[in-house]
């Protein structure tokens, strides 16, 4: 039987009936200062577009964004500076931004070392 997903003691249905205010005041710190400030525009656009259509698949850029409980099942692209990654919002991601969910920086993959790399490449035989 799966665990099920608890915000500070409370199930994720009730934790969408809380107002933003309510919801803050049991976020952590970061969080909850975040909130207090306000949305930026752009944030109050994407809310907005989630409120209106939640079945709806939602581009943005805003990756500060919080994730509230009433984004619980949205889908949204959240662009990483080079390309849209699709993300959808578990109960876990609560309370994080939505950028963590879209990471811009790849692995760095070295392969072997490029001619005149090393002094032993320096000097490439001409016969075989």
């Amino acid at each position: 039987m799966p665990r099920e997903f608890k915000f500070h003691g409370m199930k994720v249905e009730e934790l969408k009936k809380l107002t933003v205010d309510e919801f803050a005041k049991i976020a952590d710190a970061k969080t909850r200062r975040s909130l207090k400030r306000g949305f930026t525009q752009q944030q109050k656009v994407l809310l907005a577009n989630v409120r209106k259509d939640p079945e709806k698949f939602h581009k943005t850029h805003a990756r500060d964004m919080i994730i509230l409980p009433e984004h619980v099942g949205i889908k949204l692209g959240v662009f990483n500076g080079k390309e849209w990654v699709n993300v959808v919002v578990h109960p876990e991601m609560i309370g994080h931004r939505i950028g963590e969910f879209s990471i811009p920086i790849k692995r760095v993959k070295h392969s072997a070392p490029g001619i005149g790399a090393s002094r032993g490449s320096k000097h490439i035989a001409t016969k075989t």
